[in-house]
Parts: C-alpha cells; sequence; structure tokens
C-alpha cells in the first residue's frame, strides 16, 4: 500500500493553481524570524563595516522621491530575505528538555520495537535510569515527545556526519543528495516496523506544526551540504522538491522486503535524477511545487510562512 501510494504521488505533483509559486515570493518579507538560536549569516553586512538598511540611492536630483522610496523598500526586502534564507539553518525546532526529561526519552527508545512510540515505552524507560514513572506526566504530547526527540537527534547525528565526512564534499550536487537522504532514512531502518505509528503520530492536528519544522530544517541542511546558493523563488522551489523525494521514499521503504532496502535506494536513486534531470523546465518544477500545495490541502503557503519566516 505505502509504495502504491509513494509511485503515485510524484506524477500526481505536476498539476494545478498558477498562482502558488508567486505567494510564496513574499513569504519571506512578512514576518520576522522566531525560531533563529544564532546570528545570521551570510550576506548580511558585519558590525565593522555596518550599512544602513535602508541606505539613500546615490542621486542628485532631490525631487526624485518617489523612486528612492521604491528603492529603499527594495532593498530592506532584498536585505530581509538574505537575512531568513541564511538563518534558517539556525533556526532548530528542536525541544528543550530538562536534563532528566532528555534522558528518559532517550532511554525510551531502546523499547520502542516492543512497546511502539507509546507512552508505555516512556515509562519503561523512566524505569531504567532509575526515574519516578510520573515523570512521563511533564510532557504534554507524551508520545509525540519521543518522535520528535528521534528527530532531532537524527538530525543532529546527520550533521555530524555532514560536518566530518569530508567524502561528502566531493560529490555532485544530484549524488550529495540522495546519499544523505539515504544516510538520513538508514537511522530509522532499525524502527521500521513501528514507523507507521510514528508517521500517524506526526499527522495529528497538534503535532502537524512540529513535524513540519522538523522537515523543513532537514532539507535545508542537506541543500546546504550538498552548496545549494538558490536565491528567491528557487530556494524555496528546491526545499518543496526534495521534502517531496524524502517524503515519497520515506514511504516506499515501509514495504520494502529487498535486501538492505536495496529497491528503495533504486527508488530514491531515480527520484533524484528526475529532479536534477536539466530537460525538466522551469515551468514544471512550478508545477510540482503548486502540485505539493495542493496536495496539502492548499497548505503550503502556510507551511512555509510558519518555518522559514516565523
Amino acid at each position: 500500500m505505502y509504495r502504491s501510494a509513494a509511485k503515485r504521488l510524484m506524477p500526481a505533483f505536476y498539476r494545478r493553481h498558477q498562482d502558488a509559486i508567486s505567494s510564496i515570493r513574499t513569504l519571506a518579507a512578512d514576518h520576522p524570524t522566531r525560531f533563529m538560536t544564532s546570528p545570521a549569516t551570510g550576506n548580511i553586512p558585519d558590525q565593522k563595516n555596518p550599512i544602513p538598511v535602508n541606505p539613500i540611492p546615490p542621486s542628485s536630483n532631490p525631487t526624485d522621491s518617489t523612486a528612492s522610496s521604491s528603492w529603499k523598500e527594495e532593498e530592506r526586502t532584498r536585505y530581509q530575505e538574505t537575512d531568513e534564507k541564511s538563518s534558517s539553518r539556525t533556526k532548530r525546532p528542536k525541544a528543550h528538555y530538562k536534563d532528566e526529561e532528555a534522558r528518559v526519552l532517550s532511554a525510551s527508545l531502546s523499547h520502542v520495537l516492543r512497546l511502539g512510540w507509546t507512552e508505555t515505552a516512556m515509562i519503561a524507560g523512566a524505569r531504567d535510569i532509575g526515574v519516578s514513572p510520573s515523570i512521563v506526566g511533564s510532557f504534554p504530547r507524551k508520545e509525540a515527545a519521543l518522535v520528535e526527540y528521534f528527530m532531532d537527534e537524527c538530525l543532529e547525528r546527520l550533521i555530524n556526519i555532514i560536518e566530518s565526512r569530508n567524502d561528502l564534499k566531493n560529490l555532485i550536487p544530484s549524488e550529495g543528495v540522495a546519499k544523505l537522504v539515504r544516510i538520513r532514512l538508514e537511522m530509522q531502518t532499525p524502527y521500521i516496523s513501528k514507523w507507521p505509528q510514528a508517521l500517524s503520530i506526526q499527522a495529528q492536528p497538534l503535532n502537524v506544526p512540529t513535524s513540519f519544522k522538523q522537515r523543513a530544517m532537514l532539507v535545508d541542511e542537506i541543500w546546504h551540504a550538498v552548496g545549494d546558493d538558490a536565491n528567491e523563488i528557487d530556494w524555496y522551489v528546491k526545499r518543496t522538491v526534495l521534502g517531496g523525494i524524502y517524503s515519497t521514499t520515506e514511504l516506499y521503504m515501509l514495504t520494502d522486503s529487498s535486501p538492505d532496502f536495496r529497491d528503495t535506494w533504486e527508488f530514491l536513486d531515480a527520484r533524484t535524477k528526475d529532479a536534477f534531470d536539466l530537460k525538466k523546465t522551469a515551468q514544471e518544477a512550478q508545477r510540482l511545487a503548486e502540485a505539493v500545495s495542493a496536495g496539502m490541502g492548499g497548505s503550503l503557503q502556510g507551511f512555509m510562512k510558519r518555518v522559514f519566516t516565523g
């Protein structure tokens, strides 16, 4: 069932809604960031040689106030968009648990295969480290906290791999993307029999915002690792496309019985090749993003707005 769904999802992307992409272009300028944990980096002026946010354009004509105002507004938007794009990698949706709570969640993972992503597994984890099971009551969303903790840990592990393995830096972008998606999905293989339950938990209305944020941070890290320097709309389109590749591959592997998930990795390589095929036109990429928006119930714009612009 999952494999058939994954195969149908990618062709189904190429449909509807011609105005979706143009709406995304304005998202970065609408709201300030709120998930930043460190100063933004990139093409933002440094403190030693500050450049005014609203620089005055060089002009000897003092009557050209309309053109000047328009120019300043464009510059403000450009700086703000650059700031939010370059700082997206520093916006971690990771929950800040107390040390004891983090230890409970970590210990609970060893019980997931037997007990699932459940409150029972969390209670067992608490007992393993000598903590009263009543601590589980401090987690407002119980099972969701366990899944989200696992997702955060996997992201941190992936970042460490990216930073420590020089061989990944020598791959061409298409190979790098496929390799990093595979590395990340392989982290889920020990829990593959219980992963449908995890996906179900992530899909619950209260948990969807955090799930979106975690996946957004994941695809952003992968694009950054392969040297992505996209600007404006391409920045959003690339992350939408990679999010689709990741999710369909994740679904495909749920019913893959081939040795070491061989069929899943072939599926991933094929989808990645399609995405990087130079014969794919910009219009097709636009239709892909629009179809994702339609398939998600029109939530793509809200998703981008919440995750990347706060």
